[in-house]
């Protein structure tokens, strides 16, 4: 079974450069091993690193032991939706690629508050209505 995006489609790949998800593959899938819901893909800012740092989530310092590369401005990963959450509500969100973010994320934050900051717009543009 493939897990679906917050649109209803095939989930996309957020990124193997880094390389991304809490499984490591790519994408921003969500098991029962993933506590977290590691689940809505965003392109980083500046703003949202320090935020996260900010807020004891440091994205920035390389964690080998995790396979965490640490992140730089402009890269895509896969953040826990309820970060990302957090950042939202303190006006400091990152940018979030719809058709990489898993439906999975929509337990957290609803799709109409993703869509504010979504960088994709899929073939289908009337889902975004």
């Amino acid at each position: 079974m493939t897990d679906l995006n917050v649109l209803g489609g095939a989930l996309d790949v957020c990124s193997t450069d880094p390389m991304t998800g809490y499984f490591r593959d790519g994408c921003c899938n969500v098991g029962d091993r993933d506590p977290g819901s590691h689940s809505i893909c965003v392109v980083v800012t500046r703003d949202f690193l320090e935020h996260q740092r900010s807020v004891g989530n440091d994205l920035i310092t390389a964690r080998p032991e995790w396979a965490f590369p640490g992140l730089t401005p402009g890269d895509r990963w896969c953040v826990v939706a309820v970060r990302w959450l957090q950042a939202h509500l303190d006006g400091r969100a990152a940018p979030v690629v719809l058709a990489a973010t898993s439906e999975r994320a929509l337990d957290v934050v609803p799709l109409e508050v993703l869509r504010r900051y979504a960088v994709d717009i899929p073939d289908d543009a009337s889902s975004l209505n």
